[in-house]
């Protein structure tokens, strides 16, 4: 699948799977910025993107810089419909407890595609029944 992506930052990477078969691109900050313990931030990516129709993008943490400094995408992971052409962004969160420096050019976050379902929500008086029914948080022990 072909996506067509806009640099908006002409001096950072064109996004590109790392490895052949790798799910994740990286996305790269444009912009230098510091993230307090506990502070979150929306840090632009330099590209816009179009997404094919049938499809999102994920935007997911990278777990490298989850494990070593705490840094995650506060709305893990945040939804790119098809239709969107802006600038990505990413909400960046610090879980950690010191401050973490982001320069210009780090890798902040990857942008996963994935096909989606047409849905058609349509009102019935009652659900059919499943196995599980309506048991909720918890309900299936452990």
């Amino acid at each position: 699948m072909q996506i067509p992506v806009l640099k908006l930052d002409v001096d950072l990477p064109t996004p590109s799977h790392s490895h052949p078969g790798d799910g994740g691109t990286d996305l790269y900050a444009r912009a230098d910025t510091v993230l307090e313990p506990g502070q979150r931030q929306m840090v632009p990516t330099g590209i816009a993107v179009a997404i094919p129709d049938g499809y999102a993008g994920l935007v997911v943490p990278r777990s490298g810089i989850a494990f070593r400094h705490g840094i995650g995408v506060v709305n893990g992971p945040g939804l790119v419909d098809s239709g969107f052409r802006g600038e990505l962004k990413v909400i960046l969160v610090n879980h950690g407890s010191e401050p973490h420096k982001i320069v210009r050019g780090d890798r902040i976050a990857q942008l996963v595609v994935v096909p989606v379902a047409v849905q058609e929500f349509i009102e019935v008086d009652e659900l059919p029944p499943s196995a599980r029914g309506d048991g909720g948080f918890g309900s299936t022990g452990r």
